[in-house]
């Protein structure tokens, strides 16, 4: 709700079952709630329900999408197949379904085979460029299009991460991802030399597009998605609150090229920052092309923003050359090198009294010099000032007012011996965002009174003194409701009749009941789905760079229940075998021969490793040692392998035709 309050037009959210996030579940009930709130600013409410499904699990997943449809929900993310096949057949047309990030859309062709199986919206890939995503939109102008512009990046393909499951037998593609890009690693050549030592080498920075959204704008995203689950409220006031902001801010500078999706106008009470919220630094990731600085391989944990750099120190204080204002209670932390190990560390400590730039921890940290870099990863004082109400959410209306002292016939009034007072309002600048025409969301027909105003021979009464400022203050009274007045016009001399607070105030309530029942009714939007038949001309298209990989590594179509199965085979899929989990429902806990011997596939030459991650991050680039992109030349010989503390070893493979790496177990 938090969301919605500061701006967002949509929501997406966990149920309590088979989201991508098993802790982030939420009940039918308060989905509900949510669902009732937004709806009141005509924002929508989407599910996920992005993991793969076991076959025990089908009907009550089937059960679940029904519940949540009885409570108003407005549309599913989906990542599973074969529960596609089913929910479009038990969905209303007023339901939209988005196939998830989980889906791994990285094409053209990826996006349309999508669309042809029912899905109303793709959510791309979050390593696309802007150029990437323009391509699709010009090849498919009709499919919405969803982007994701801020939060945690994994460092695989979505929907293509196997490692989870095979290293501690926990699957990304179920919600229960152990955060293995997060790791610290040796990096190794063939020779067992050591390249890198006990570093994040896999751990990227968090993704930030709040410069870049009218670029996104212009390439034909359609939505915006902050990654938002299993962060605090005040994480997402911050974040919405700076999208929501940048987004008005260019839909005012191009007023007839964009418009919201969702109704009102939000007041804050603070100034959104993002450096203030939890981040490990940012980068645009791929959205302008490739560049080297978008992992952070000193630490996975949350730097925060840079303030200033540590300079005299004492027994129980020292100074910072900074400008920040630094409070009491404020979390700081730095980037130590550890002698022995010779790995970087970040330790953090609670400033205990601010004097200034003169800080007393509640306890010194031991590795702190001078000259270090010192980040703030909680600001006490930005904290205070999101706890309590900041922002307001309020539609703009416009209210008509007027009189019928003499009703025609077929008005809605009972006898001609009683006056008619109508009313009718108007959401202000803003058409229908669910519509394509400019169709404004108003009162149908004025809403009508009939009350016993008792004039000397019946009807309307002359008023003794001028009326308007009443009619405008009793109006306008709308402290409790979504709305808020921003003109009255009175019509027709309609001021000059005497008509009791109580009565007006009666028509207020009406007033705002048929408005509430317009922007409801806008929510019921019938989508106009493609009809899907039984077996496609158009063979499942995969937008992995290499379909050779498909047909050696076929557990990538992520087949995990009978639906699945079957829905691939009336596609054409000749070779339908069981997702990887399925196959491994334990993983491979350790780095052995005989574990690994399960994970290879015979090819006609020699065994094939099973990829367990694609990534466009290339490590071999982002180190300096990419020769075609200008990088010196390596001294080691390849394979490299990434080793964990307890000896597992994982081989990269650089395709640098298409420029991106493979992380595959060792054979």
């Amino acid at each position: 709700m938090a969301a919605i309050e500061h701006g967002a037009d949509a929501v997406y959210i966990g149920a309590s079952r088979f989201g991508a996030r098993q802790s982030a579940g939420n009940s039918v009930e308060d989905i509900g709630k949510l669902c009732e709130y937004a709806h009141r600013y005509g924002a929508t409410v989407h599910v996920t329900i992005n993991t793969i499904i076991y076959n025990d699990e089908f009907e009550d997943t089937l059960a679940l999408v029904r519940e949540l449809v009885d409570v108003g929900v407005d549309a599913f993310l989906l990542q599973d197949m074969g529960l596609m096949s089913k929910v479009r057949e038990i969905v209303p047309d007023t339901v939209a379904l988005h196939a998830s990030t989980q889906c791994d859309t990285r094409t053209w062709e990826k996006a349309q085979w999508l669309s042809q199986q029912g899905f109303d919206r793709v959510v791309l890939a979050r390593e696309l460029s802007a150029e990437e995503i323009n391509d699709i939109h010009k090849r498919l102008p009709e499919l919405e299009l969803e982007a994701f512009v801020h939060g945690a990046l994994c460092v695989s393909y979505s929907g293509v991460c196997y490692v989870s499951q095979y290293s501690f037998g926990r699957s990304a593609n179920r919600g229960a991802c152990a955060q293995f890009c997060r790791l610290a690693f040796d990096l190794k050549d063939s020779d067992g030399k050591t390249i890198e030592h006990q570093r994040h080498l896999l751990s990227l920075k968090d993704m930030s597009q709040i410069d870049n959204l009218e670029t996104l704008m212009r390439s034909g995203a359609c939505a915006f998605k902050i990654e938002g689950r299993l962060k605090d409220i005040n994480y997402v006031k911050n974040v919405v609150s700076a999208y929501s902001k940048r987004i008005d801010e260019i839909i005012s500078k191009y007023p007839g090229e964009f418009r919201r999706a969702s109704l009102g106008r939000v007041r804050y009470s603070f100034t959104p920052d993002l450096k203030k919220t939890f981040n490990r630094g940012y980068t645009n990731y791929f959205l302008k092309g490739r560049q080297a600085d978008i992992f952070s391989p000193d630490t996975p944990k949350a730097l925060g923003e840079f303030v200033g750099r540590v300079k005299e120190i004492r027994r129980d204080s020292f100074n910072v050359s900074s400008t920040a204002n630094f409070a009491n209670g404020d979390g700081l932390c730095f980037l130590s090198r550890d002698t022995d190990s010779q790995s970087t560390r970040l330790e953090g400590f609670r400033v205990n009294r601010a004097v200034g730039n003169r800080l007393y921890p509640f306890k010194m940290p031991r590795g702190l010099k001078p000259g270090m870099g010192l980040y703030r990863n909680q600001d006490q004082a930005f904290d205070k000032e999101l706890s309590g109400k900041t922002a307001e959410r309020k539609i703009a209306i416009k209210i008509w007012f007027g009189t019928s002292p003499n009703p025609s016939k077929g008005e809605e009034c009972l006898t001609d011996s009683r006056g008619t007072i109508w009313a009718k309002a108007e959401v202000i600048g803003r058409a229908n965002p669910n519509q394509a025409s400019n169709e404004r969301i108003s009162n149908e027909h004025p809403v009508r009174l009939s009350p016993p105003l008792g004039g000397a021979g019946g009807g309307l009464q002359l008023a003794q003194k001028p009326q308007r400022d009443n009619i405008i203050r009793q109006l306008t009274k709308l402290g409790n409701t979504v709305y808020e007045c921003s003109e009255v016009e009175i019509v027709d001399g309609a001021d000059k009749y005497f008509i009791p607070s109580s009565i007006l105030a009666e028509l207020r309530r009406m007033v705002v009941e048929e408005l509430d029942k317009q922007i409801l009714n806008m929510q019921r939007v019938t989508i106009h789905r493609k009809s899907v038949d039984k077996v496609s001309d158009h063979k499942p298209h995969i937008s992995m760079v290499n379909p050779a990989q498909y047909q050696q590594l076929p557990y990538l179509y992520n087949i995990s229940n009978d639906a699945a199965r079957k829905f691939y085979e009336q596609q054409g899929l000749t070779k339908a075998e069981p997702a990887f989990e399925i196959q491994y429902p334990s993983g491979a806990t350790n780095g052995s021969d005989s574990s690994n011997k399960a994970f290879s596939i015979k090819g006609d030459k020699e065994a094939v490793s099973h990829l367990l991650m694609q990534c466009r991050h290339c490590i071999r680039y982002s180190l300096g040692y990419c020769v075609k992109r200008g990088g010196q030349k390596p001294t080691w010989r390849e394979p490299l392998f990434l080793e964990l503390p307890d000896k597992r070893r994982f081989r990269l493979e650089f395709d640098c035709k298409n420029c991106q790496m493979n992380v595959c177990n060792v054979t």
